[in-house]
């Protein structure tokens, strides 16, 4: 899910009202040696109205590519409007951005808390699926504040329909019925790409999220924020929250994780590390890591974790904890990304996966779609207007 920045010109903020035209024609350029199709453009709703007026509520703003065809759009709650791009490597696409009466697209991604299976909140798009845990499940399996992935392997959104199917004893989400399953393991770790901090050499790991805020919910971009009990680092005691986002066509969440640190402290983020049969990739700019799940029931799976500001250094790192509430012990062992975190200063991250069952046949070809996105959020799409 990548963020793409625009370029406007200095004269577009310059139009009063009288200069309000009826459409504005916009320019994407892909200055990458890679396809980007399915990335998101973003251009400030604020820089739209300064050009173009709606007539009334009812109207909002359509976007048409160069054959007059309408392409989905969305408004996001930070105001942003965003389409899928189109833009193959060093081509662009011509696009205008006009208003009409609102338009139902059809869901890319989507989320919600699953207040039926212990407060679960699962999200999707149309690649991937993941959920993480929540407060209804804490005093049944005690703390998991890891993150959870369900492999897909169909551009539909499944999440309703496998949590109906499990609970009804129609069909376990556990089990692979055509269209994907979950067979990830998370326990008291954190899973498949969660943070935490790393003090002293030690994880210092919360408990499932407190309380879940959804902030927009598709078509193209689904967003929410998780909140979190009070954490206890090094004698001291601070917020957490985690703001997740996942876009259309893509195999990656965002994550923005922020801490009511003063002082600055080393985090860590990554996967649960197996036995046996793994392989782990840290790039050479580090600035990502492959993690490959060892090849069980449902196929090879390779997990990946992209930070945009780079990896301070790698680690692989093994801790016994005992659950409160059946008191038994677990051994869980990591391959950590360890950074750096600043105070005030949220961290932004992207984890996410790839599955030789739906796209990516080999663990280099999901090395080269993480090398892409990377360079991708390095060298964002150009908009002109």
């Amino acid at each position: 899910m990548k963020r793409i920045f625009y370029f406007l010109f200095a004269g577009l903020l310059g139009f009063s009202c009288s200069n309000q035209t009826k459409d504005l024609q916009v320019t994407v350029e892909n200055p990458s040696d890679f396809d980007r199709t399915e990335e998101l453009v973003e251009v400030l709703v604020e820089s739209i109205t300064a050009k173009v007026k709606l007539a009334d509520s009812t109207q909002t703003y359509i976007v048409k590519n160069s054959k007059g065809e309408i392409v989905p759009t969305q408004i996001t709650y930070d105001g942003k409007l965003v389409f899928q791009s189109g833009v193959k490597a060093k081509e662009s696409a011509v696009f205008t951005i006009t208003t009409g009466a609102k338009e139902e697209y059809k869901a890319k991604t989507y989320g919600r808390l699953v207040t039926e299976r212990k407060d679960d909140f699962a999200w999707e798009n149309d690649r991937v699926a993941f959920r993480i845990y929540g407060p209804a499940l804490l005093p049944i399996d005690g703390p998991s504040n890891g993150l959870d992935i369900w492999y897909k392997r169909t551009n539909d959104l499944k999440i309703d329909q496998w949590y109906k199917d499990d609970i009804a004893g129609v069909a376990s989400y556990h089990d692979d019925h055509g269209e994907g399953l979950d067979d990830y393991k998370v326990g008291r770790s954190l899973g498949a790409g969660a943070m935490a901090p790393f003090v002293n050499g030690k994880l210092v790991l919360n408990e499932n999220f407190a309380s879940a805020e959804v902030l927009e919910n598709g078509p193209l971009r689904t967003t929410f924020k998780l909140s979190y009990k009070d954490i206890d680092i090094d004698g001291k005691t601070y917020k957490e929250s985690r703001t997740f986002s996942i876009d259309a066509g893509s195999q990656l969440s965002k994550v923005v994780q922020e801490y009511g640190v003063s002082d600055a402290i080393d985090v860590a983020a990554g996967f649960s590390k197996r036995e046996k049969n793994d392989t782990i990739i840290v790039s050479p700019e580090k600035d990502y890591l492959i993690y490959r799940e060892p090849s069980e029931k449902a196929g090879n799976v390779f997990l990946g974790l992209v930070f945009p500001n780079g990896i301070d250094s790698t680690t692989i790192d093994t801790y016994d904890v005992v659950n409160p509430v059946n008191n038994t012990k677990g051994t869980f062992t990591h391959v950590l990304a360890i950074t750096k975190y600043q105070p005030n200063t949220p961290i932004t991250y992207y984890t996410g996966y790839g599955w030789t069952k739906f796209g990516f046949e080999t663990e280099a070809a999901f090395q080269t779609y993480l090398n892409n996105f990377s360079k991708g959020l390095k060298q964002p799409l150009i908009v002109k207007f």
